[in-house]
């Protein structure tokens, strides 16, 4: 069984071409999976959908949340859906299993004051220039930070005035940049060889002259955010948030937004209708004089 599981991991990594954390998370649930049935148990057909259930069950009496538990549900599904197709296993028994549902959790977003204010810096310091580039990248195109760090000089396209990006699964789009990214990139590229110490295609060094890390990343734009007083706790994906919501609340094109974002479900992307609601519900609720309270 265990040759069985290293199979599938290769499987998940060369051809599902899942990142390092997810392959990580696979590789916890399964192990946890494996773990909680009985230890006499050595062929595939052996486990059955109730052991599946007793293990879902037995992580929710622990707390575990929905969204984690469709997550180990998803870990064993896939790995059952992998050993049919190689004929290790008979059926899949948790396809018939439910997780609990989890209260969705809609995206913290910035406004567009706040999201000014964060980017209107002015400073001649080479890190704090790539800092604005970096977060006008974030926020103009939409890029997860692993996408950002990712960049490489090559991937900007000037005449299309576009970056080619590698998303989640290496899938690769090209997303449109406008003109306060396109300046903020260009203040940095020529800055950027006073810090370039080694030999790389990378847009966004780090002090040291390598490519930058995410958690560089997520450290500095913490930073640069207290520097231009915004209360709440800034993070990359934020910004990523702010680029979806801001962009549908005003297009409404759900599917450009989803094309521009990557997401490979439409159902990803209607979250940011939640939040456009709750906006225009919050204008209802100041402005229509039936809402007001008496």
């Amino acid at each position: 069984m265990q040759e069985d599981i290293a199979q599938f991991h290769q499987y998940l990594q060369s051809e599902k071409r899942y990142s390092k954390h997810t392959l990580a998370a696979y590789q916890r649930d399964i192990d946890s999976f494996i773990k909680s049935i009985n230890d006499d148990i050595s062929r595939w057909d052996e486990i059955s959908e109730r052991d599946v259930r007793a293990h879902i069950a037995q992580l929710h009496r622990k707390g575990m949340s929905g969204r984690s538990l469709q997550r180990h549900l998803s870990a064993i599904r896939t790995l059952f859906n992998f050993l049919y197709r190689h004929k290790l296993a008979d059926d899949n028994p948790a396809t018939a299993v439910p997780a609990p549902k989890s209260g969705r959790h809609l995206p913290e977003t910035l406004s567009v004051d706040e999201i000014s204010r964060l980017m209107n810096i002015d400073s001649d310091d080479p890190l704090v220039i790539r800092d604005v580039a970096a977060m006008e990248l974030l926020y103009g195109c939409g890029l997860r930070v692993s996408e950002l760090t990712g960049l490489d000089i090559g991937d900007i396209d000037w005449q299309q005035q576009s970056i080619l990006v590698s998303g989640k699964g290496r899938k690769q789009r090209h997303v449109p940049f406008g003109k306060k990214v396109k300046t903020a990139i260009e203040r940095w590229l020529k800055v950027r060889a006073a810090i370039l110490k080694h030999d790389t295609e990378a847009l966004l060094l780090s002090s040291r002259g390598n490519r930058i890390s995410n958690a560089s990343i997520q450290q500095r734009l913490k930073k640069m955010a207290v520097r231009q007083g915004i209360s709440s706790h800034v993070y990359p994906h934020m910004l990523r948030h702010s680029f979806g919501s801001h962009l549908l609340e005003s297009s409404s094109d759900l599917r450009a937004v989803q094309e521009l974002l990557g997401h490979e479900n439409l159902s990803t992307t209607q979250i940011y209708t939640h939040l456009d609601f709750q906006h225009l519900a919050g204008v209802y609720d100041k402005a229509h004089p039936r809402a007001r309270k008496q």
